[in-house]
């Protein structure tokens, strides 16, 4: 498999392999006892067309990794022999300011291509998600939800040609592989349906500032009753506006010293200067008591540095350069979400409440709602795979995290307490979630061949009435499963 400049790591006792393979992701909670064969990592198309081969050749699955923010490690463990095809080394981004185009190699981190738009234009800017460390590659095939979702929809909303090796190793692009087969890597997962090796995109006009706030209130400042406003009017607010809530526990109280309390973060994007935000606010939700000195404005490139949690206030956005901008705290975590369709009864919000004081003082949670409506709401069910349009209120990230193994049982039974519990007041038949956010208690494949009836326990969750779509051009495309993992799409066994 070796060819040309390529990088590969044979044997799990290398020190590299360790090095390597530990920094795929910083999720403790991610172990298997199953290590690859070989990492390796491609410098060209060419050398993972031979990958493909040898792959078919000697009965070895692949697992394509490209940023490794894998919610269960599904891009990097496997329970049958296998070898990772990492992408780290193709990462290259073309800009076309003039078209209003954007090619990016799978390898590049939204954080990359975020820099690389500001870089060339001031004006331009792309809709993507928060966290600058993730990997196009996997991100936009899964849908791609950021802080510009209302204003201009998802990352795969704005996909316009791709790249992709085929289960024979060809190289094709929306032209060969048709309509069909375009239509399912936009949201249905790019994994099942080839190795995506780039994506083209489109650009959107971006004013010279935005308008930035992050608002803190605890329970003991009516938190619970501007949660509940909030909910009536997230989706509905002018379509330049995203009010993100982060609902955290465990935080010190400002009214009660030594005792713990619960926050409410209201973390906002507004396309637009402060005055028409203010005007905005006091329009839809004055109940919240924004003043101007709550908000920032600075340039779109300026407020992904001021999302991401990740970097101290006045980094520069040189930083989203840095490949490894990842935290060194590595701790365990467990994620699910939701999709909320009603809003929740402040009865229904203090159950939450309740559920979070009886976490244990090494658990902490953090709810991110995020709101829907706008151009999210304007493209209907079935344009992509991704379903989550119009009636969606809200997505609920169920974000639980610990700090020590022997609290993984207590701390992962609590996520299933605090999922069931919210079971009524969410999406029904089914109960939705999104791809980008894996869970595998959602359900699995079987190993090697699985059944429709098996997966669709799992997909029609994530994708609704698209998944049966994605399996016939599955079977079309791809009918020996040759890509596949726990949660790919199977092709109709004959």
């Amino acid at each position: 498999m070796n060819s040309n400049s390529s990088q590969v790591i044979h044997t799990p006792k290398n020190s590299s392999y360790s090095t390597l393979l530990n920094s795929f992701s910083d999720n403790l909670r991610i172990t298997s006892d199953f290590k690859p064969s070989i990492i390796f990592t491609p410098t060209n198309e060419s050398q993972i067309q031979v990958a493909i081969h040898c792959s078919n050749l000697h009965d070895l699955q692949i697992r394509i990794r490209s940023g490794g923010h894998d919610h269960e490690g599904l891009s990097y463990i496997s329970e049958t022999p296998f070898f990772i095809i990492d992408l780290r080394n193709l990462r290259l981004i073309s800009i076309d300011t003039k078209k209003k185009t954007a090619w990016i190699q799978a390898g590049a981190t939204i954080g990359e291509l975020y820099y690389r738009i500001a870089e060339k234009s001031k004006k331009l800017a792309f809709p993507a998600g928060v966290c600058p460390t993730v990997g196009v590659g996997g991100h936009f095939s899964g849908g791609g939800y950021g802080m510009l979702a209302r204003k201009f929809g998802t990352a795969a909303d704005n996909i316009i040609d791709a790249k992709l090796i085929d289960a024979n190793g060809q190289i094709k692009d929306r032209e060969s592989i048709g309509e069909d087969h375009f239509w399912a890597i936009r949201g249905g997962g790019g994994t099942s349906f080839g190795l995506i090796i780039s994506w083209k995109v489109k650009l959107h006009d971006i004013p010279k500032k935005v308008t930035v706030f992050n608002v803190t209130r605890t329970l003991e400042q009516n938190a619970t009753q501007l949660i509940y406003k909030w909910q009536h009017i997230a989706d509905k607010v002018d379509d330049n506006l995203l009010l993100r809530l982060f609902l955290k526990s465990n935080v010190q109280s400002p009214f009660k010293p030594g005792q713990r309390s619960i926050q409410a973060i209201f973390s906002t994007m507004f396309v637009g200067g402060v005055d028409e935000l203010l005007h905005e606010m006091q329009k839809s939700f004055p109940e919240l008591g924004l003043m101007k000195e709550d908000c920032i404005e600075m340039s779109w490139i300026e407020s992904i540095i001021f999302f991401y949690g990740g970097f101290p206030n006045g980094t520069s956005p040189d930083a989203l350069l840095n490949w490894n901008t990842t935290s060194n705290l590595h701790i365990y975590f467990k994620g699910k979400s939701d999709y909320v369709q009603h809003p929740i009864s402040i009865k229904g919000l203090e159950g939450i409440w309740k559920l979070y004081n009886q976490l244990g003082e090494n658990t902490g949670v953090e709810l991110q709602v995020s709101p829907y409506g706008g151009k999210l709401s304007d493209i209907s069910e079935s344009e992509t795979p991704f379903p989550h349009r119009a009636g969606n209120i809200f997505m609920i990230e169920y974000a639980v995290y610990w700090i020590k193994m022997e609290d993984s049982k207590r701390s992962i039974d609590w996520s299933q307490k605090i999922y069931t519990y919210l079971g009524k007041y969410v999406s029904k038949s089914p109960r939705a979630a999104y791809f980008n956010y894996r869970d595998l208690d959602l359900g699995m494949n079987n190993k090697g061949n699985t059944s429709y009836e098996q997966a669709k326990i799992w997909g029609e969750k994530y994708f609704k009435n698209n998944f049966d779509r994605l399996v016939k051009v599955k079977t079309k495309i791809d009918p020996t499963n040759f890509f596949r993992n726990e949660q790919s799409i199977p092709p109709l066994l004959s």
